[in-house]
């Protein structure tokens, strides 16, 4: 894999639409086989791609793993790493695959509506990133930003980005 870029459209209000692209040898990934679109821990083992969103201000976070067989994870923080559970209620994501030559895109569409950790009028910080495990079951760690040291997707560092609060 040689690169990876993340685009994130807001559609409506209370849902947000992120594509991921790998770009590479993408042969040389592991890919997920396809699966049901349902609630899996663990994702982040394997070819997973993440979102991390943080309201401004405050601590509290919500972690979304994506995995291209259509398995999806949600989970909310108080603060860094502390008093992660599982979100509830929550909208099956839509994931979907599509690769061809040295290309892969991931998409998924975030639904929000009745999630009161994420509110809709307030900035959000953003970390986005991946998980790409090789063939050989070797895994390599791709961010938009990552803090100094070993890869930590949860680390405030990473949440380099920021959409702005809902104005409609």
């Amino acid at each position: 894999m040689t690169g990876l870029a993340v685009e994130l459209v807001r559609p409506a209000a209370d849902r947000i639409a992120l594509t991921f692209e790998v770009t590479g040898d993408i042969a040389a990934i592991r890919w997920p086989a396809p699966a049901a679109a349902v609630r899996t821990d663990g994702l982040w083992r394997h070819t997973c791609f993440e979102a991390f969103l943080r309201p401004e201000p405050g601590e509290g976070y919500v972690e979304f793993n994506l995995s291209p067989s259509t398995a999806w994870a949600a989970y909310r923080f108080d603060r860094y790493r502390s008093g992660m559970r599982a979100v509830e209620p929550i909208a099956t994501p839509e994931i979907a695959l599509a690769a061809a030559g040295d290309r892969a895109v991931l998409t998924a569409t975030l639904a929000f509506k009745g999630l009161t950790d994420l509110p809709l009028h307030a900035p959000w910080r953003l970390a986005l990133s991946a998980v790409i495990e090789d063939r050989q079951g070797g895994l390599s760690y791709w961010a938009l930003v990552h803090p100094a040291g070993k890869p930590d997707f949860h680390h405030a560092d990473g949440f380099a980005a920021t959409l702005p609060p809902c104005t409609a």
